[in-house]
């Protein structure tokens, strides 16, 4: 007879399924694929990136309609190789971002952006004209240099409206700035492959900041956002099958889930972001909520790692992407 207490120690279990628990074994030979498909099998949030790949490979196999979404930190960090990669060799099909990425994917055409530190002294910092996005340095002459392709830009589409009529789309003017940009930018990549490039928030960033001063002597300039919903939308309608890969969160997130909403949601959807679900955040959000929006279809595959992407992108890159 059992003591007091053992029948809820020694409680008789039912065998789960599922694969056995086991990561990377060093000890013996290790290619890249090798240590790439440990990932599912290791738990956590490496499991969770394992089924990403999983997701990202049928994804391609099946050839469905890829709406990539980043933040502008992507850009701001190494993360920008990947997406050039992927935009370069027709990976993806559809690209939603921010105006950070844009103007940074242009100014480091010009000049590197600087490894730096977290810890920094922000006011001394800004004493010496440097601006700090984590642990990157980006001098303020890095945007006086911008400021000396985007302006005159800006002269050149004013003067092309005026004789037109036409008014510009934030998508048509990230396809002109990719043309002036050179094989490092994923715009260039972008425009020589006829992929677009939307980017609702066009103004909230240093262009808008061109923007604003330029307006101030030509108060008629105008950037048109809702012709963009429109062809967006459109690609999402024309699509066989959609899947989203989105890094980070916010209104790239948002801007492609909701439109996806229209066909009632995607197929495949892979979230890779820090944010908790905790505060009703769409950043937050797990795949399970867009489900019930309609913005991921009801038998969709989905995913999220709660990583940093500049760690989980570039693996997932490799094992879905690599050539």
């Amino acid at each position: 007879m059992k003591g007091k207490g053992e029948n809820a120690i020694f409680k008789e279990s039912e065998e789960p399924n599922g694969l056995n628990i086991k990561g990377i074994d060093f000890s013996s030979d290790v290619d890249l694929k090798t240590f790439i498909d440990s990932f599912e099998s290791t738990g956590f949030q490496a499991s969770h990136l394992g089924k990403a790949i999983e997701i990202a490979r049928k994804m391609r196999k099946e050839k469905i309609t890829i709406f990539l979404g980043f933040t502008s930190n992507m850009i701001t960090s190494g993360v920008r190789e990947q997406i050039r990669y992927l935009v370069q060799n027709k990976m993806v099909h559809c690209i939603v971002t921010t105006a950070g990425a844009i103007e940074e994917d242009i100014v480091k055409t010009i000049n590197p952006f600087i490894l730096g530190d977290f810890r920094l002294d922000g006011a001394e910092l800004r004493k010496r004209g440097i601006n700090r996005a984590g642990n990157v340095l980006i001098p303020n002459n890095r945007y006086i240099e911008f400021e000396k392709i985007f302006t005159p830009f800006l002269k050149k589409l004013l003067e092309e409206q005026k004789k037109t009529g036409k008014i510009i789309t934030p998508s048509e003017l990230c396809k002109r700035l990719g043309e002036l940009g050179n094989e490092s930018s994923f715009l260039y990549w972008a425009a020589k492959n006829n992929i677009p490039v939307f980017c609702p928030g066009i103004t909230d960033g240093s262009m808008g900041d061109m923007i604003f001063f330029f307006k101030q002597e030509n108060p008629g300039f105008k950037i048109d956002v809702t012709d963009d919903l429109t062809k967006l939308v459109d690609i999402v309608f024309a699509a066989k099958e959609t899947g989203a890969i989105v890094l980070g969160g916010s209104l790239p997130k948002h801007h492609i889930m909701n439109a996806n909403l229209m066909r009632e949601g995607t197929k495949y959807a892979i979230y890779i972001n820090t944010a908790i679900e905790a505060d009703g955040s769409d950043s937050g959000a797990l795949p399970e909520e867009a489900k019930s929006w309609g913005k991921a279809s009801a038998g969709a595959e989905s995913v999220k790692v709660q990583c940093d992407a500049t760690i989980a992108f570039p693996i997932l890159v490799a094992g879905a992407f690599l050539k």
